[in-house]
């Protein structure tokens, strides 16, 4: 036989072996379809069921978000608006109280001179009928109306008991037949606001 017959029946035996053993080779194992399947990016695709199953526990497991109660919120903000209202109507209450005082203690004064001028008008006026003064005591009525209407009061404690938080003792005198303590003049008189002392009355107590 040709030496070229034999290489080629050479290469036609070797070409059949390699056939034989590509045909025998087995494919690599493909994918249960009950497990899943690969995806694009190699990730595993459950089939639902489990998908489902899973969310299922995970839901269990986390932990269900108490609603809150409505109605106990509601009252919690009406009693946190009552209280609200009522220490809004205190301030304004207080700053009105501050405000007569601040008012008070600066009219106070005249007032007083008011009353000096008068009470020396009186004393020297020689018209028994004091006309004229009896016109300006009429003014001075109207400002003490006034200051009634704003809550704001005069007092003369003359023969009352003496009292450190409403009377200032400006002397003492010996009083006969007169209990020691005892307030035998007011020298001038005090105002108030309620149950607050605006300026306490001088006065002279018996020894």
């Amino acid at each position: 036989m040709p030496a070229a017959d034999e290489q080629r029946t050479e290469e036609e035996a070797v070409d059949a072996r390699a056939s034989t053993a590509s045909a025998g080779t087995p494919a690599p194992d493909a994918p249960d379809a009950s497990s899943g399947h690969l995806t694009a990016d190699g990730a595993v695709n459950r089939p639902l069921d489990e998908q489902e199953e899973e969310a299922a526990a995970q839901a269990v497991a986390e932990p269900v978000e108490e609603q809150p109660d409505w109605e106990d919120l509601a009252k919690r903000k009406a009693a946190e608006l009552d209280n609200f209202r009522k220490q809004a109507a205190l301030r304004v209450q207080k700053a009105s109280r501050d405000g007569m005082k601040r008012v008070a203690s600066e009219l106070l004064p005249a007032l007083d001179d008011f009353e000096r001028a008068l009470a020396h008008a009186e004393a020297e006026e020689g018209d028994d009928q004091h006309t004229l003064t009896k016109g300006i005591r009429l003014v001075q009525d109207q400002l003490l109306t006034a200051l009634r209407r704003a809550g704001i009061e005069s007092y003369s404690p003359q023969g009352e008991a003496f009292d450190p938080h409403l009377h200032e003792a400006v002397s003492q005198v010996p009083a006969e037949g007169t209990e020691s303590g005892t307030v035998v003049e007011v020298y001038q008189a005090g105002y108030r606001l309620g149950d607050d002392v605006l300026r306490a009355a001088k006065v002279v107590v018996a020894a």
